[in-house]
């Protein structure tokens, strides 16, 4: 009775937390964020529209006009669509959806660390599967993971985040064809050149895909998602989430977003000629070795300690992500894709850094 925590189910107590440490930085490359803020004047249209609705009102409870506008611009039919807050709200409700007693679900390592934490969380048992030693996917591998151990569940971040790799629609369809549980396709990044594995989703019904408002459209901090499925499968997901899940504001904001998506890719095309600037400059820095990107980061390996490095650059205003952490990733950083100014700034901090360390061997 005196204790708070007595009755914690075993699988919270034991799986860590998420958590990130709340740095501050003139130059912030550490959470795979558009750098490109979402247009003024747009932003006084969601203000505007905004005004008008009502404060004291409940949000949309099913939010149709924003579903329709997606339907529109993805092609998928309205009732396989779900909106959520930030896809992680939707992978959780996909998860509470299909996990049950005894389910295994089959996550890619290393990966985004969520899908294992909610897995967790919801009782399921947890099947590694292992990238290769060049982090690609490797189509084998997972297939033999999923169907040995007769997971219920395949989650796969494309492109993967912390790695940046792909699987491309090749191997997608064969995991799709040759194992028969769901599969969980989060492309939350798919905007910046991976693969999309949208045309198979007429094809196979028991296929998932997120994808976020956070990264290419620029609306991280108003955290707005949305999911295609088959529409009987949106049907029972939806159960899993609650009700009135999505702010006013936000909703608004996404429907601004659709109606001018064209403004939006001249920064996306903008953050794909950095990366392939930055991809070179990284390689021509001695030990440095930069892996294959699809999304708008770079995991980076160096020949120092990677706290030491990213020391050397927070000391000097830039914020990158330390993922040494990670499973596999002992020697690694990840670094996202800035301004012009903040790559050229990083680079120049990077190889100075790397310089003074090495003297310091």
């Amino acid at each position: 009775m005196n204790s708070p925590i007595d009755g914690i189910k075993k699988q919270v107590l034991n799986v860590p937390a998420y958590t990130l440490h709340a740095y501050e930085a003139d130059i912030k490359l550490n959470q795979n964020e558009n750098p490109f803020d979402f247009p003024a004047d747009l932003k006084e249209e969601v203000f505007r529209r905004f005004r008008e609705y009502p404060w004291s009102r409940y949000p949309d409870f099913i939010p149709d006009s924003l579903r329709g506008k997606l339907s529109e611009f993805t092609g998928w039919p309205k009732d396989g669509i779900l909106v959520g807050n930030g896809s992680n709200e939707l992978l959780q409700s996909v998860l509470m959806t299909l996990i049950d007693n005894g389910s295994t679900v089959a996550i890619p390592l290393p990966t985004f660390t969520v899908y294992r934490l909610l897995a967790t969380v919801l009782g399921a048992s947890i099947v590694d599967i292992p990238l290769d030693a060049d982090m690609s996917y490797n189509v084998d591998t997972i297939l033999q993971k999923a169907v040995e151990s007769r997971a219920g569940i395949v989650v796969i971040n494309n492109p993967n985040n912390p790695t940046g790799s792909a699987i491309n629609e090749a191997g997608l369809r064969r995991i799709l064809t040759e194992y028969h549980g769901f599969v969980l396709l989060d492309e939350a990044y798919y905007e910046f050149g991976g693969y999309t594995g949208f045309d198979l989703l007429k094809e196979f019904p028991r296929l998932l895909i997120t994808r976020t408002f956070s990264k290419a459209m620029g609306m991280a901090s108003l955290r707005l998602g949305y999911m295609m499925t088959h529409p009987l499968l949106a049907e029972q997901i939806s159960k899993a989430k609650l009700p009135y899940n999505v702010n006013q504001f936000s909703l608004i904001a996404a429907e601004v977003a659709l109606e001018n998506i064209e403004r939006f890719r001249p920064a996306i095309k903008t953050l794909l000629d950095e990366k392939e600037k930055l991809w070179k400059a990284l390689g021509e820095i001695p030990g440095v070795k930069a892996y294959p990107s699809r999304a708008n980061f770079f995991l980076v390996e160096v020949p120092a300690a990677p706290r030491a490095v990213f020391d050397a650059l927070y000391a000097k205003g830039i914020l990158i992500r330390d993922v040494s952490s990670y499973p596999t990733l002992g020697r690694c950083l990840r670094i996202s894709v800035g301004t012009p100014y903040e790559n050229d700034r990083m680079l120049d901090e990077l190889r100075m850094a790397l310089d003074k360390l090495r003297g310091a061997i």
